[in-house]
């Protein structure tokens, strides 16, 4: 692909306005690391959410997404669709809670919760499991994918796009380090326009390429065919949910995604009960109503109006490469055969764009563990906050290297991402019931982390599972979040519950709901209960079926199903009205943060 000097200076261009960004930013940002990690608590709903939508929204992301279609057709994307049902909970169950425990990262939680020795190494623990293991595996994939842009779009070696890499990830890491997360939040909505509008580009290209919507259809359904005759079954590659013989998606899978990994898997951005850059955001907000509709928004953005430009191009490049070693890069293909030379730099800042959102995200976050949840408190403790934010900088700067080291060693950016959730497998129940459960205690999530751990090392080292790599997959997942669940369920029951002035403490701070709190609240009698849970769950299911019909509604307007369409996405409104009018009959003032029985922070 030819890039033109033009072309060059709007890169430029694009990169001058994030340094700009970052250095008007840089004393905001170094008052404390409550500024740099956090924004001093003072952020709007609509930053945050976007900033989350920003965050996932990453190099790989498209890439990934081209993969899961080739290989599974669109029901692919039920590997991350899933999630929707967790990122709800989050919503309407666990936002305000987060927010109410006014802390800086969620591992620091750990002590609010949890008492004495085992809080502390839980703590340590998971700053650096997620602070380091996670983030760098996110870091790692995150640059295999701009790697692989690199190399296909400008025809370079692996080598030189590491370098390249490596080079945009020194001034992320730079506008990073001197803005903190106020100049990550202000940074992430221009990249989230611009990746916005050029991803929505190249799907218009790339359908026009393979001769419009219709030809599209017709194309993909002598697809259908050959592969049916070849592995047997029925199906389509573009429905929505896979038919019970589909060669594309098996059944197995599907059931796995839909009815255990949303709730049992640890996953970033998707985590269950929030946690991650989500909480990190949830932080920031200025109260309890913005942290609510922080998370909402990022909801409604992720999995309603987000994907379908990515499956368009996917779908598009099925047809016009369709014997691809690795169809991740298809999507890369329709971008340099296909958009005219007028958008070729436009689309090459919108990918680092992506890059950047993520890449400065994860330094941000991953710093924020490393520095307030292990150096701070482990190792250099009682220096002031200038001292601090200093080690920041320099932990964000490690996080970066090490990042690209890992992105050395991955092969599949799709791989990556089931990893990523193999790992995590069986965390997540964990992760829920430590707000509406008193008994959880600090032992528990560290057997659960532990033991979904190993037993994914061992599934993928050790163990070989019959069947294809998407039934793999499901039966990993499964014996992972079977293993893990009776051990960490045993390990609860073994162990002692944490003190009852630890729970108090952690009651009076966060108010949950009474129900799996009885006896700690009766300790607390100025703390009004809270019999809200079958309101949040009515909430909840119809926050699901408001994103599901939006996506799907969405989807059929775009492959010319109008009347399904439309119909759809009248549900979706209906189901946000009522939303609406559930939280305005119970009062918003109970979303403020000022209702009786707030607590300061400690």
């Amino acid at each position: 692909m030819k890039i033109t000097f033009l072309d060059w200076m709007v890169v430029a261009a694009y990169f001058l306005v994030n340094l700009l960004i970052g250095l008007y930013y840089r004393r905001k940002a170094s008052k404390s690391t409550g500024d740099f990690f956090i924004s001093g608590r003072e952020v709007t709903w609509w930053l945050a959410g976007t900033s989350m939508v920003a965050a996932t929204f990453a190099a790989d992301t498209p890439l990934a997404v081209t993969g899961f279609v080739a290989r599974q057709g669109i029901a692919g994307n039920w590997v991350w669709w899933n999630f929707l049902m967790s990122g709800m909970m989050t919503v309407f169950f666990f936002a305000r809670f987060w927010r109410r425990a006014e802390v800086v990262t969620d591992a620091e939680f750990v002590e609010l919760r949890y008492a004495g020795k085992p809080a502390a190494f839980l703590r340590g623990f998971r700053s650096i499991y997620f602070g380091i293991l996670m983030n760098c595996l996110v870091v790692g994939w995150v640059n295999l994918a701009m790697e692989k842009i690199l190399m296909t779009a400008l025809g370079i070696s692996k080598t030189h796009a590491l370098l390249v890499c490596l080079a945009v990830m020194a001034i992320t890491g730079f506008y990073t380090t001197i803005s903190g997360l106020w100049g990550v939040l202000w940074t992430d909505v221009i990249q989230f326009v611009l990746k916005m509008t050029m991803v929505i580009v190249l799907a218009y290209y790339g359908v026009r390429a393979v001769g419009g919507m219709e030809a599209l259809k017709v194309k993909l359904a002598a697809i259908d065919v050959a592969r049916g005759a070849a592995q047997g079954g029925s199906g389509s590659i573009l429905s929505f949910v896979p038919d019970l013989s589909s060669p594309w998606m098996p059944l197995l899978t599907f059931c796995v995604y839909i009815g255990v990994s949303w709730w049992a898997n640890w996953y970033p951005g998707a985590e269950p009960g929030g946690g991650g850059y989500v909480a990190q955001r949830i932080f920031c907000a200025k109260d309890e109503k913005h942290s609510l509709w922080a998370t909402l928004w990022f909801n409604i953005a992720h999995y309603a109006l987000r994907p379908w430009p990515w499956i368009l191009t996917a779908l598009a490049s099925v047809v016009l490469y369709p014997n691809l070693a690795d169809p991740e890069i298809g999507y890369i293909k329709v971008w340099v055969d296909y958009l005219p030379g007028a958008f070729r730099g436009l689309m090459l800042a919108a990918f680092a764009a992506a890059y950047m959102s993520t890449i400065a995200t994860q330094l941000n976050w991953g710093s924020s563990y490393i520095i307030n949840d292990f150096y701070r408190r482990f190792m250099v403790r009682g220096r002031d906050e200038r001292h601090y934010v200093f080690a920041s900088k320099l932990g964000t700067a490690f996080l970066a290297l090490l990042g690209a080291g890992v992105s050395l060693v991955m092969g599949s950016v799709g791989g990556a991402w089931q990893l990523l959730l193999g790992i995590g497998a069986g965390t997540g129940a964990v992760y829920l019931l430590r707000w509406y459960w008193w008994r959880i205690n600090a032992w528990s999530e560290v057997s659960a982390m532990t033991t979904a751990g190993v037993v994914t090392i061992i599934l993928r080292t050790m163990v070989h599972l019959s069947g294809s790599d998407s039934i793999v997959f499901a039966k990993s997942i499964l014996i992972t979040v079977a293993i893990t669940s009776v051990v960490w369920i045993a390990a609860t029951f073994l162990t002692r519950a944490e003190p009852e002035s630890k729970l108090l403490e952690f009651y009076r701070r966060v108010r949950p709901g009474i129900t799996g709190w009885k006896h700690i609240a009766a300790q607390a009698p100025e703390i009004p209960p809270t019999h809200d849970g079958w309101y949040n769950l009515m909430d909840w299911l119809l926050g699901c079926l408001m994103v599901f019909m939006a996506l799907f509604g969405i989807g059929k307007i775009v492959l010319g199903s109008l009347g399904v369409g439309l119909l759809f996405l009248l549900i979706s409104a209906i189901s946000g009205y009522a939303i609406y009018w559930d939280f305005s009959r119970r009062g918003w003032e109970s979303l403020s943060g000022t209702e009786r029985g707030a607590q300061p922070a400690k």
